[in-house]
């Protein structure tokens, strides 16, 4: 059964199909839909913009999509970044420009928690759709550290671990991480549903 991942990040494609490897499932992402629609996420919450991804992706598409919408929130800045992580620093997105903003933001701040919030939607092609989510408490470090991952990554060390995901392996990172967290919820929910469908 060919499922749509609703990305055009191609390292956020790598993590999903690093977890979700299962044998009757064809992932393809949305490089072999050019002429898919681009969904504005500007939705005010991640199940907001997880949601309307899915749910419009499906319906253009055709296909069964499972759409994402994931970011940092950072306690003394009151949940920022959030839903705008991927455009902290305004548009186009850019990693290091977000990173230079946030570093900025928590200069003189002693409280660095931290957590990556990550909600993934399931649409199948009338749009019907239901949603996971996943959660991984950390803290902010001061300055960049590793250049694995993409993102916050080089900033953000989770819990009883001393390096920043931009220092763990991706292995070690897909253990852990808030998109593991919720792609195995989904594995456990979602996929007798898609094994029924790929009948």
């Amino acid at each position: 059964m060919k499922l749509l991942i609703a990305t055009r990040n191609p390292h956020k494609l790598q993590e999903i199909r690093a977890i979700l490897k299962t044998p009757h499932l064809h992932l393809v992402d949305l490089s072999a839909f050019p002429q898919a629609p681009v969904v504005a996420e500007d939705g005010d919450t991640f199940e907001d913009n997880a949601i309307r991804k899915a749910r419009e992706l499906a319906t253009a598409t055709g296909l069964w999509t499972l759409a994402d919408d994931s970011g940092l929130e950072v306690e003394a800045l009151n949940g920022e970044p959030g839903v705008r992580s991927a455009r902290y620093a305004g548009e186009p997105s850019n990693d290091s420009a977000n990173n230079r903003k946030l570093l900025a933001r928590m200069t003189g701040m002693n409280n660095r928690r931290a957590q990556f919030c990550c909600v993934m939607a399931l649409s199948d092609p009338l749009g019907r759709t239901r949603t996971v989510s996943g959660l991984c408490q950390g803290r902010l470090i001061q300055e960049e550290r590793g250049d694995l991952g993409f993102g916050y990554d080089p900033l953000f060390m989770p819990d009883g671990y001393g390096k920043t995901f931009g220092e763990l392996n991706a292995a070690a990172k897909n253990r852990i991480s808030h998109r593991a967290a919720a792609l195995k919820q989904a594995k456990a929910l979602w996929l007798p549903i898609l094994s029924a469908e790929a009948g």
